[in-house]
């Protein structure tokens, strides 16, 4: 009978202890982020309930596993120990990733609702996510480096492992340059301030979002939905214009070309009104020029101003739609004409009577 109870207790035992002590870190969690709204690190560590439970469901399963007595467990001690080491600490980075995770995005939700400066909160969101990362690849490879360490064979591999590091380290640096590259140029966008998670950029030409950065790629959303991917070391090592840098305001231009009797002065009354009935308008400023003059038209350019890319758009469009409409329902004749002949028409066309060559003949 002891034989069948003892495996139950030692099995049974470590779940039930396991569910009960991760059930009361829950609850007490919950309290806490129900008694404090404003902090919401209490609720994201809820997040961690499941790897809790593994960690120290398996913790306890190894240290009591060979209590159960069990002959199968006898025969085969050195396997389930080491399998139980290995969850353990696959388990224990696992929450320590999720422990983390929580930490960064609680710190810089408190911060985004506090700040007032936008271009702020897009470089500490910028920041954290690098910083996210890179913690999450370095408890990876450290759990990945005492996983293999938990065997006998790669301990002693790692004695020859160490003499030769510096040629292997030499070889991996070759190989791996590109990707190193591409590490370290993530961290120099994520600390230097060059481009920021929300920043608004044109990249070979084509304008969109920076949607998200990693350590080694970086990914822009297109006006029409689409995604560029490019390495990160593309934007520490070419040029490319950040509309968001030093402030999202933007200032934007809408040109027209017109006829030379085009009344400006009036157009210059009408782009206001225009304006004062767009919200997208941020009321800084605006303007109405002739910059130029051909034989046939002038151009005229008026400037708007937005507090931001999208809405300097969406003022443009709106300026150079209804000022066309008003220009062609008022004012038809500054419209650029092209003055054209009208063609002969069939009975208007000129014979020509070419000359008799014998006429001036003196012998007829």
């Amino acid at each position: 009978m002891e034989d069948v109870l003892r495996p139950i207790v030692v099995i049974g035992g470590s779940i039930v202890v396991t569910l009960i002590v991760v059930w009361l870190i829950d609850r007490t969690l919950h309290r806490i982020d129900t008694r404090h709204p404003e902090t919401p690190l209490w609720g994201l560590l809820r997040r961690c309930r499941i790897p809790l439970q593994v960690v120290l469901c398996s913790a306890l399963l190894r240290g009591a596993y060979d209590q159960t007595r069990l002959a199968i467990v006898e025969d085969h001690a050195v396997g389930i120990g080491r399998t139980l080491t290995l969850v353990l600490i696959a388990a224990t980075a696992w929450l320590a990733i999720r422990a983390a995770a929580a930490i960064v995005e609680s710190s810089y939700s408190r911060y985004a609702t506090r700040g007032h400066d936008a271009a702020r909160v897009r470089r500490v969101r910028t920041q954290v996510t690098v910083i996210q990362r890179v913690v999450t690849a370095v408890l990876v490879v450290v759990a990945a480096a005492s996983m293999l360490l938990t065997f006998p064979e790669m301990r002693a591999l790692g004695t020859s492992v160490l003499a030769s590091a510096g040629l292997i380290g030499v070889v991996a640096g070759v190989a791996a340059q590109s990707t190193l590259g591409n590490l370290f140029a993530g961290l120099q966008i994520a600390f230097g301030d060059m481009v920021r998670i929300g920043d608004t950029v044109v990249v070979n030409g084509q304008w969109g979002t920076v949607e998200e950065i990693t350590l080694t790629f970086l990914s822009v959303r297109t006006w029409d939905e689409r995604r560029i991917t490019m390495p990160v070391s593309y934007f520490t090592s070419k040029p490319f214009e950040n509309w968001s840098r030093g402030g999202s305001q933007m200032t934007g231009a809408v040109f027209f070309h017109l006829d030379h009797s085009a009344p400006v002065e009036k157009m210059r009354q009408r782009l206001h009104e225009i304006l004062q009935e767009s919200p997208e308008w941020d009321g800084r400023s605006w303007s109405l020029v002739v910059t130029d003059t051909t034989p046939s038209t002038i151009v005229v350019r008026a400037l708007v101003t937005a507090r931001d890319a999208d809405h300097i758009w969406t003022v443009r469009c709106q300026v150079r739609e209804r000022m066309i409409e008003w220009l062609r329902t008022e004012h038809a004749y500054a419209l650029p004409r092209i003055a054209t002949a009208p063609a002969p028409s069939a009975h208007e066309t000129l014979h020509v009577v070419r000359p008799d060559p014998r006429a001036d003949d003196p012998d007829r």
